[in-house]
């Protein structure tokens, strides 16, 4: 396995340890169609001015929410739908996350990432699935996994599809708090493939206020551009109009502000790091 395996996105760019560093973000979960369209294309535009590759994130279904009364999504459809225009008339990369084996084949025809969550990256037949798709596959990495421990995953995936990326999103460290162990973006950037650092979850209180998870989004670009320093494949990171009333995981979600100050800084880290 080489050090630098490259990931073809869409054959708009390609997803390297040693590339320049690529953006994924958007909200967390769809709200509407006109929010998410308008917010995709202002990403869009603070990753063009900064010359850095974009991909759109969003989610149509979110199935791991702390209360049965949270909102999920617009579900598969119509969340598809969505990411599909976006897609098209923006002519940026869709990334989206499955929970359910049955929603592999219709996600895998829009979007240019799958995405498998990371309570469910232990989960063999939802993992083997994605890989047969042909589709790059994201891998967050659980939070009660070593870094070690996602060479068995990438093995289950390597045996249909060698477009694999892997994603750090803190660890459980006691009752509803995550760290970081920035050891873990190195151990598995060993492996070969991309590493990703998710910026937003890594600060997120899982079940923090009770009935949804609370966060400490003020420390999201402390941990961004240290993770930029380490040297990763691209940043993921959660982006929302207006977090405070985002209907899901706001108290981690950066704004607009916050996300393109955090640009113009981790652009001249990764530069210098990456010696370009």
């Amino acid at each position: 396995m080489g050090k630098f395996t490259k990931i073809n996105i869409s054959n708009k760019f390609e997803l390297a340890n040693n590339l320049s560093l690529s953006i994924i973000a958007g909200p967390c979960v769809i709200e509407n169609k006109k929010e998410t369209f308008d917010l995709a294309k202002k990403l869009k535009e603070i990753c063009l001015e900064k010359e850095i590759n974009f991909v759109f994130k969003a989610s149509y279904d979110k199935a791991n929410r702390s209360s049965a009364d949270s909102y999920r999504g617009p579900g598969i459809d119509e969340g598809l739908e969505i990411l599909s225009e976006i897609k098209e008339k923006l002519n940026v990369p869709v990334l989206t996350d499955v929970h359910k084996i049955n929603d592999v084949e219709k996600v895998a025809k829009v979007v240019d990432i799958i995405q498998i969550p990371a309570f469910l990256c232990r989960q063999t037949d939802l993992v083997v699935e994605c890989a047969k798709s042909g589709v790059p596959v994201n891998v967050k990495k659980g939070q009660f996994m070593a870094p070690e421990d996602m060479l068995q995953v990438i093995n289950k995936i390597k045996r249909f599809n060698n477009k694999i990326s892997l994603t750090e999103r803190g660890v459980s460290f006691g009752y509803r708090n995550l760290i970081v162990d920035y050891r873990s973006l190195e151990i598995m950037k060993m492996f070969g493939y991309p590493v990703i650092f998710d910026a937003t979850h890594s600060v997120q209180r899982p079940g923090g206020l009770g009935n949804k998870s609370g966060g400490d989004r003020q420390f999201v670009p402390t941990l961004a551009k240290a993770a930029t320093a380490v040297g990763v494949a691209a940043l993921f990171m959660e982006v929302h109009k207006n977090p405070d009333k985002a209907l899901s995981d706001g108290a981690n979600s950066v704004d607009l502000k916050m996300f393109k100050t955090m640009i113009n800084q981790i652009v001249k880290i990764d530069k210098l790091i990456k010696d370009f």
